[in-house]
């Protein structure tokens, strides 16, 4: 097992940074070839893991990760906006089978993680409304699984025998301990995609922030993915039921 886990995080990292440096190079044949590998390799870990976690949210798992696949290939042309849409649309599903296993998990929304993504979100709506009105309804309707998915991954609640400060668990060895972390990142990777589609002009610095919100993601995904699982595979209230 621990062979395949370790081949499995080889051809993740491989396939993160192909895509990352055709997003920076425009080598968009580098991301046809390894931007669908991610979420696989994603959901081989959880196939793996089946027989440790209840079968509804290996489904959720492995359905949110088959969206995602979805939308990472609907997102390598981010500047198609019909794609763009269509990409939202995807990661929406994906956010709420996510959103679905935290909280059969146990987790709940608190203030601490949930303030900032509202003020986020009305930034975000507020820019897409100045700057492209026919993105500002269906991207803020993403917006809306996002936070509902990365407050609730934020909880601490999640992880009870682990440090918190300010309300937010601090990331430590156990995998769970590092869910506030990935849906940080994962805020953040689609924040600049707001940013890059309304503020930036230049070729150069699109392609740096399409790089940036391709690693963010990516790294967003594993840790999520992989906190998500070790909270499954707990028995009792929180994990498995």
């Amino acid at each position: 097992m621990g062979t395949r886990i370790a081949r499995d995080r080889a051809v993740f990292s491989a396939a993160v940074a192909l895509t990352v440096t055709g997003a920076l190079t425009e080598r968009k044949a580098l991301q046809w070839i390894a931007k669908p590998l991610i979420a696989p390799t994603l959901a081989a870990q959880v196939w793996r893991a089946r027989e440790r976690t209840a079968p509804v949210d290996t489904a959720l798992l492995l359905g949110g990760l088959t969206a995602a696949t979805v939308g990472d290939v609907l997102l390598i042309e981010p500047d198609d906006d019909r794609r763009l849409v269509a990409g939202a649309t995807a990661f929406a599903a994906m956010q709420l089978g996510y959103a679905a296993l935290l909280h059969r998990a146990g987790a709940r929304p608190t203030a601490p993680a949930a303030l900032p993504r509202v003020t986020g979100a009305i930034a975000a709506a507020g820019l897409l409304g100045a700057r492209a009105r026919h993105l500002a309804a269906p991207l803020t309707a993403y917006g809306l699984t996002l936070g509902t998915a990365t407050t609730l991954a934020s909880d601490p609640a999640l992880v009870p025998d682990a440090r918190a400060v300010a309300g937010l668990v601090v990331p430590g060895r156990r995998p769970a301990s590092r869910l506030g972390l990935g849906a940080l990142l994962f805020t953040l990777s689609d924040g600049l995609i707001v940013v890059r589609r309304t503020l930036l002009r230049g070729s150069t610095s699109r392609r740096v922030a399409e790089g940036a919100i391709l690693a963010s993601y990516a790294a967003a995904q594993a840790l999520l993915v992989e906190g998500m699982l070790d909270i499954a595979e707990m028995p009792g209230p929180i994990g498995i039921e």
